[in-house]
């Protein structure tokens, strides 16, 4: 994968080289073409970012409500609830009200909720909208080991309790750092995805809420101690971040209020 998004990106280095090869410079003018170059590269790229970056996480699943489930069921077949379908539904309505008719991409987290949650999201819109969707499972939730025994889990929620989310390893699982480095690897391909213009004008995330909260921490350079102050997201709740513009570069800033401990 990373050879071939290589490969493409030299491939847009060439699609720019009407623009970035003015003719009949002479050498003394050099310094000002590779100055130009690099302005009119970054302003290209700039010009192919998302105006907005949307985190949802997915709707009411089963184990949501039975957590016993966990025992027999894997985490990644969880289904969603007849509840979880009417807010995957109700989250497409408030996402449509938000982008309206511009276009937009899904990357979505593999496990079973989140996939059905994306079929229920994407009635919103209309196929022209939709540019593209891929499954990633780096989008996955944080793995909790292969089943999770009811008599265990106590004591195993209690040294996750002490030790922190961010830290705390469970058992055959990850810990919450694994998270973070798995998202740093997904931000790279995200990036690029970003700079060649094949995210539309909103890329929109559907995975789980401690992604989400990893996916702020790294990409916003929070610390930990504010990773552990920020509550989960709830079943499809959504947060978005948005392009700011300026002269010489841009940024995204959160525009949505999320809850978070004191």
């Amino acid at each position: 994968r990373r050879r071939r998004e290589e490969e493409e990106e030299e491939e847009d280095v060439d699609d720019l080289s009407p623009l970035l090869s003015p003719s009949n410079l002479s050498p003394l003018h050099q310094d000002q073409r590779l100055f130009r170059m690099e302005s009119v590269r970054e302003q290209w790229y700039r010009s192919h970012y998302p105006k907005r970056i949307i985190l949802i996480r997915h709707a009411e699943s089963v184990g949501n409500v039975d957590s016993s489930v966990y025992a027999t069921v894997p985490d990644n077949k969880l289904e969603i609830t007849a509840r979880g379908v009417e807010q995957a539904k109700a989250a497409g309505v408030s996402l449509k009200e938000l982008i309206k008719n511009e276009t937009l991409s899904f990357y979505v987290s593999p496990f079973t909720r989140s996939r059905s949650t994306y079929k229920e999201i994407v009635q919103a819109f209309s196929a022209e909208q939709v540019i593209k969707y891929n499954e990633d499972p780096r989008l996955r939730e944080q793995d909790w080991g292969n089943y999770q025994d009811p008599a265990h889990m106590p004591s195993i929620m209690d040294q996750r309790r002490k030790v922190g989310a961010f830290y705390y390893r469970f058992p055959t699982g990850e810990s919450g750092s694994d998270v973070f480095d798995r998202v740093s690897t997904f931000l790279e391909s995200l990036h690029r995805d970003m700079r060649k213009g094949r995210c539309g004008q909103n890329a929109v995330m559907v995975s789980h809420g401690l992604f989400c909260r990893v996916f702020l921490t790294r990409f916003f350079h929070w610390s930990v101690e504010k990773f552990h102050k920020l509550w989960n997201f709830k079943n499809c709740q959504y947060a978005t971040l948005e392009l700011q513009e300026e002269e010489n570069h841009c940024s995204y800033k959160l525009v949505s209020e999320l809850k978070m401990n004191d």
